[in-house]
């Protein structure tokens, strides 16, 4: 999912508010990340304190720690970038139970889930950062668009 996304989805209004964009969105494109970039957010046990942020870039992976309420200085926001041959990123488990999801996976050290939808997104997100720490590149983490159906071929009349 894309940044913009995950505002929305954001467990409490602040914790990716304009202070903490201010302070996030310089870091990440310091890390080699796009403008609005596809990242994994693991909201932790309370998102007003603290969270964690997984870019991919061409580079490695980018990991950011965000602390929303910072104080008198307000936000900040920790980041190092992971080169992909170092990324660790363990087996992702799915667990399905009366047509719903659980997709979970342990990222450096962060354990991401989703569940549903959200298992689908995590799924592709976890299959390409496999892709790129086995050296096969990054490859788009957009949605995968709806198939056209074949074209079909014009039915041949009798004696034509």
């Amino acid at each position: 999912m894309r940044l913009s996304a995950w505002r929305s989805a954001a467990p409490r209004r602040e914790a990716l508010g304009p202070k903490v964009r201010a302070v996030l969105e310089p870091v990440l494109v310091t890390l080699g990340a796009e403008a609005d970039p596809h990242v994994w957010i693991g909201w932790g046990e309370d998102a007003a304190y603290r969270f964690t942020l997984l870019v991919p870039t061409a580079g490695g992976l980018g990991l950011c720690v965000v602390r929303p309420t910072g104080g008198a200085e307000g936000p900040r926001v920790s980041a190092k970038l992971v080169r992909w041959s170092r990324a660790q990123v363990g087996d992702l488990d799915v667990d399905t139970q009366q047509g719903h999801r659980l997709a979970t996976v342990q990222v450096e050290g962060t354990v991401l889930r989703g569940v549903d939808a959200e298992a689908d997104a995590l799924g592709r997100f976890v299959q390409a950062l496999a892709s790129a720490v086995d050296g096969r590149g990054l490859p788009s983490l957009d949605e995968p668009g709806r198939r056209r159906a074949p074209a079909r071929r014009p039915r041949q009349i009798a004696g034509s």
